[in-house]
């Protein structure tokens, strides 16, 4: 289960906001709800932190960007707040969204929806490829092991595959990729009818494309394959 903590000074803004969280996302439990700077420094050094953290700006004691100066924030934050002017410096502090109050409950939907995506792709982040595993495919009339861990992503090319990987030439081999994504675990997802992708290699992600991590390749999600690739996010996530 899902665990935020609401950080909000003002408690009908606090009880409105716990309402719509529980009526958006009912497995999501609220662990806590906060009125001050200085109650949650405490609290976020005394408890786990919690998976999603919504957070007002103004607060009765300060700006709530001072928590960050106190303590490490693990969990990412949406901020809410009725002073547009602060939205760059949350967005500095790398938040998932940020609400100017009043907000529309399908713009809540929307950050709490990132919210969770960004959930589910740092557990996979956490979630490597053993560095035993490994597939063997032929490569130039040799049988070739090639460690999962190494693998960025899969491309199709007519009838070979290309095999990118971390800081090596592409392997490419005379194969379909549908007979290569029969040789791989459920750590890989096809995402498109040109690439298969390793699902802890993955960065950020809409409805259409995503990003892989630790570089700028971009890859393309096709309509087709996108409810297969939303459940396995999802499945890695329960």
């Amino acid at each position: 289960m899902m665990k935020a903590l609401i950080i909000e000074d003002e408690t009908a803004a606090a009880r409105n906001l716990a309402a719509i969280l529980r009526q958006t996302a009912p497995d999501v439990e609220i662990v806590a709800t906060l009125e001050s700077v200085e109650e949650s420094v405490e609290w976020l050094r005394s408890n786990p932190h919690p998976d999603l953290l919504f957070m007002d700006i103004h607060l009765a004691d300060g700006d709530s960007f001072r928590i960050f100066d106190a303590v490490e924030v693990t969990a990412p934050v949406v901020f809410t707040t009725a002073y547009a002017q602060y939205a760059v410096d949350g967005f500095d502090l790398d938040a998932v969204d940020f609400l100017h109050k009043p907000f529309s409950y399908p713009r809540f939907c929307r950050a709490v929806e990132k919210a969770q995506q960004l959930r589910t792709l740092r557990e996979l982040t956490r979630q490597p490829v053993s560095e035993e595993e490994a597939i063997t495919v032929k490569v130039e009339y040799k049988n070739v092991k090639i460690p999962l861990r190494e693998i960025v992503y899969i491309e199709a090319m007519d009838n070979y595959v290309r095999i990118h990987l971390c800081g090596a030439r592409p392997a490419l081999s005379q194969m379909s990729l549908k007979s290569l994504a029969e040789l791989l675990p459920a750590t890989f997802v096809r995402i498109h009818k040109s690439f298969i992708v390793p699902l802890h290699r993955i960065a950020a992600y809409t409805r259409t494309s995503l990003t892989l991590c630790g570089s700028d390749t971009t890859l393309p999600i096709g309509r087709a394959f996108y409810p297969d690739f939303i459940e396995k996010m999802n499945r890695k996530n329960d």
